[in-house]
């Protein structure tokens, strides 16, 4: 394999660094659940959609680079050393934007532009109380009428729902159907009459995700992708591109172990063992990080992914939490009682929190780990 980087690739690597060097904030944004941070949040996102760095992995005529994986990745890694801050967008510039470019009408395509720029907010309508990792028994209805379907059910586990203007959503427009048939993908405006969210209370205070409940919401049929009845289809679609987004690099572990480090009190950072698992968590990084350049060289190549793409999102989610439970450890008895302003290691709190919720979306590692004996190791179903 060889590691070095193409001249093109430098280039472009000199220029994105370049950029983010004279625009990155020189003070962090104010949290983004907030008013204010939203609105400096937003001027952000479209200073990059101005630069043409909002989605670099978008086709060009949608307002991307029309970069291949390969580069793509090149770009996130600048922008987390870079320390950039957090993407609003993610669900639209990384989900369901891609998904209206291979499925969409160009009508819905029209959404794109505002997403580039976030003036408009998504957020996924998937999960239910009793359809989490068996999403397709989801029990939403969707009465199709003449050229319309009215919506009644319930969602939950709804992310970015603070700021929200979209809302892509799975249900059920045919109840006599197979359950992963009958299933329609739907664009719902969050200002539809019958949409309300409820924000779920969580253990470490906050409240960034919802419950959402659909009351007789009636949408055009117009705003289904794929068709109806082909929901399923579009839904792996969109999660295809979850799992393949590239916010999770081996540059963002790296910071997140440059923060646990930083935690470590001076009496202890002369400790063999301390510093055997500092050395242990950068092997492991390093490692997922070649993992990855062998994955998107393949992807680059037009070739299908390896074997090793099916264990990247089990190594990052729970290398993540580890590096973070290192860090709550440095500070033994104190970890218990601060909270925020933690020298070195902003939100550390919020961030563990997160990390633990990283192990169920995206596909739970439990159903991750059965797919990887199942498909990629040959191993017998379990009895």
């Amino acid at each position: 394999m060889d590691l070095r980087l193409s001249g093109e690739l430098l280039s472009f690597r000199d220029e994105v660094r370049t950029w983010l060097r004279d625009n990155v904030p020189e003070r962090p944004l104010a949290p983004v659940t907030t008013e204010r941070g939203f609105a400096e949040h937003r001027e952000w996102e479209r200073r990059l959609a101005a630069a043409g760095l909002a989605a670099v992995h978008w086709p060009v005529e949608h307002g991307g680079r029309g970069l291949d994986a390969l580069s793509a990745s090149v770009f996130y890694d600048e922008y987390v050393r870079a320390g950039a801050p957090d993407r609003l967008g993610r669900l639209g510039l990384g989900l369901v934007g891609p998904t209206l470019m291979e499925w969409g009408t160009p009508r819905q395509r029209e959404l794109l532009p505002a997403m580039l720029t976030c003036d408009d907010i998504w957020c996924q309508g998937f999960s239910e109380p009793d359809a989490g990792s068996d999403l397709a028994s989801l029990r939403t209805r969707g009465e199709v009428g003449t050229d319309s379907i009215r919506i009644n059910g319930q969602k939950v586990w709804t992310s970015h729902f603070r700021f929200a203007t979209w809302i892509f959503a799975l249900v059920r427009t045919d109840p006599e159907a197979p359950k992963h048939r009958g299933i329609s993908y739907v664009l719902i405006p969050c200002d539809t009459p019958g949409v309300e969210f409820r924000p779920i209370r969580q253990m470490n205070d906050d409240a960034e995700f919802a419950e959402l409940f659909l009351t007789d919401v009636e949408v055009p049929l117009e705003n289904v992708v794929g068709g109806l009845g082909n929901g399923w289809k579009v839904a792996m679609s969109t999660l295809t591109h979850e799992r393949s987004s590239n916010l999770n690099t081996a540059a963002h572990f790296h910071r997140v172990l440059r923060d646990a480090v930083a935690l470590i009190p001076e009496a202890r950072r002369n400790d063999s063992l301390v510093r055997y698992e500092v050395g242990r968590f950068h092997e492991e990084i390093e490692a997922y990080r070649f993992m990855t350049l062998r994955t998107l060289t393949e992807v680059s190549k037009g070739e299908k992914p390896g074997p090793q793409a099916s264990m990247g999102k089990v190594w990052w989610s729970e290398l993540q939490t580890r590096i973070l439970e290192f860090a709550l450890s440095m500070l033994a008895s104190e970890a218990e009682v601060r909270s925020g302003g933690l020298p070195g290691a902003t939100n550390l709190f919020k961030h563990y929190w997160m990390s633990r919720a990283s192990h169920i979306y995206a596909g739970s590692n439990e159903i991750q780990r059965n797919i990887i004996a199942e498909r990629v190791l040959g191993l017998p179903r379990s009895a």
